[in-house]
């Protein structure tokens, strides 16, 4: 691994479904989503992404390679619509977009990043990135962890599209 690649650091949170008025109030920033996983190499995972804020839209491609539960490296640029018709081409097969809202809090030195599904109306997901994996923080009060899913594959946006989404007791 070169040690100028770009790294994401980030922990995962399966919270409580929040308070949408309260996030509408203290988000910086509110993102809706729309994301396809495509075919891609064992150990490493590839998506398209149409992301619209503001009544601006941008497409993306991302490339992420796992270093550790924690870790990995990202790799992402901005690409033109046409290029992103093109590429849902690749899309992992019998696989599902993941449609999603995000909302930006800020909090501290961080931002947490809240992920509201269609699918749920119990639960979400809360992440924070960080700038070491041992980096310290505090969840907003405002939101209520049922428990950390960073190490847990099931609760990954890829397999979410792939397996579906999951419904256990929370």
């Amino acid at each position: 691994m070169n040690s100028l690649e770009p790294l994401e650091i980030e922990r995962k949170y399966l919270i409580r479904y929040p308070d949408l008025d309260l996030l509408e109030q203290i988000c910086s920033k509110k993102i809706f989503l729309v994301q396809t996983y495509l075919v891609s190499d064992q150990g490493k995972s590839r998506r398209i992404r149409r992301s619209e804020c503001n009544g601006s839209v941008i497409y993306w491609y991302n490339e992420k390679e796992k270093i550790s539960d924690l870790t990995r490296i990202e790799r992402e640029r901005e690409i033109s619509e046409t290029e992103f018709c093109e590429l849902l081409k690749e899309m992992i097969p019998g696989s599902n977009t993941i449609i999603k809202t995000r909302f930006c809090i800020p909090s501290g030195e961080h931002c947490f990043e809240v992920d509201i599904f269609p699918e749920w109306n119990d639960r979400a997901f809360v992440e924070v990135e960080l700038e070491y994996e041992e980096q310290k923080f505090e969840i907003p009060d405002c939101l209520s962890v049922i428990k950390e899913v960073t190490e847990d594959r099931r609760y990954t946006n890829n397999s979410l599209a792939v397996n579906g989404f999951i419904y256990d007791e929370i």
